[in-house]
């Protein structure tokens, strides 16, 4: 049965500057269930980034609430919302001089003693990241070693080892080739659905968005739209969004096509 993890009123997405505000989109209302892969799909300036570091507690809203498991994230400590939400952005951070062992293990920080010490659950809960993501090979190489789809992979390692029940990733597929991009998004929803995670994923790969992903939250014209891909077909937001002089979506084979001219 469906547990809704994740839930958005009347949000208004956005920055401030000391008393000036500045919006970037809005979202009436959204949802994210308990064993359900949403793919967040916009374009570039949409307010991908934006909406992701809002539902990571990075920015407030400029209005309304997120909420997860029915509690505001204004209410929740830093504690208690890493043992809730785990977070894969864009930026790393300064990570070069770990092992890919050690970046891992940071995902276990929410529960952990003062010093850091990882008992055997966290122990175990490390390496089963690293055998998920297939960078248990190279577990002991610093990252400043790795290509950029292999730090990628180790980032996203580390918030499956932080056993979260919703995970927020922002273009995890950027640096990687096409077959392992596949592979990754099978791998997000298997877990949602035998681990009964709820996952949001930014993505440019229209494609494999609309083949994989149980739900779409489409980012357009300064509002989120959601539903799967069916819902989104018929209501015309996938070909509002899509379609323009150089490619059309072909809603029967669900795929994109370019235009001949």
């Amino acid at each position: 049965m469906s547990t809704t993890a994740l839930y958005i009123q009347n949000v208004t997405l956005g920055y401030r500057e000391g008393k000036k505000t500045i919006p970037v989109a809005n979202v009436a209302q959204a949802s994210l269930e308990r064993g359900e892969l949403v793919a967040l799909i916009g374009r570039n300036g949409a307010g991908k980034s934006t909406l992701l570091r809002t539902l990571a507690a990075y920015i407030r809203p400029l209005e309304g609430r997120v909420l997860y498991e029915g509690k505001e994230v204004q209410t929740l400590s830093a504690q208690e919302l890493a043992k809730k939400i785990s977070v894969v952005l864009t930026d790393t951070g300064s990570v070069a001089n770990m092992s890919v062992r050690e970046l891992v293990s940071l995902g276990r920080i929410p529960y952990t003693n003062y010093l850091g010490t990882l008992t055997a659950k966290d122990k175990e809960a490390v390496e089963r990241a690293m055998e998920i993501m297939g960078i248990h090979t190279f577990a002991g190489r610093y990252i400043s070693t790795l290509s950029d789809g292999e730090r990628q992979k180790c980032m996203i390692a580390k918030a499956f080892a932080q056993e979260t029940a919703t995970i927020l990733l922002d273009e995890p597929t950027a640096f990687l080739d096409y077959p392992s991009k596949v592979q990754l998004l099978r791998t997000l929803k298997r877990l949602a659905t035998e681990e009964n995670k709820a996952i949001i994923v930014s993505v440019h790969d229209l494609e494999l968005a609309l083949r994989l992903a149980d739900k779409i939250w489409l980012m357009n014209n300064g509002k989120l739209t959601e539903g799967n891909v069916k819902s989104l077909s018929e209501s015309g937001a996938l070909q509002s969004f899509i379609n323009d002089e150089s490619i059309v979506y072909n809603a029967q084979e669900n795929r994109i096509e370019i235009r001949h001219t």
